[in-house]
């Protein structure tokens, strides 16, 4: 079962941002701010964001390449996988 997510009000947030940094950095959790009782913004650690945006770009270029099948077009697997060398080399 998932766990919900840690949740701290704005007003706790604006008190004490350094503790909620902390936070952030040992629970590895991503931390929702409320704002007068309602999910307002989430914060996540960079290394957590960094992680997620990699994700987001090979999910990209596998939906690219699978547009470009269906459309008759396409590219040489080795280029393909030289690109996803590229984009994991950077993790």
């Amino acid at each position: 079962m998932r766990r919900l997510p840690a949740m701290i009000p704005v007003s706790d947030l604006r008190q004490d941002t350094a503790a909620a940094l902390r936070r952030l950095r040992t629970s590895r959790q991503p931390l929702v701010v409320t704002q007068r009782g309602r999910a307002a913004a989430v914060m996540v650690s960079v290394e957590a964001y960094e992680r997620a945006e990699r994700e987001r770009q090979i999910l990209w270029l596998l939906a690219r390449g699978e547009r470009e099948i269906r459309a008759g077009r396409g590219h040489d697997l080795d280029e393909v996988l030289a690109e996803a060398d590229e984009l994991l080399a950077r993790a």
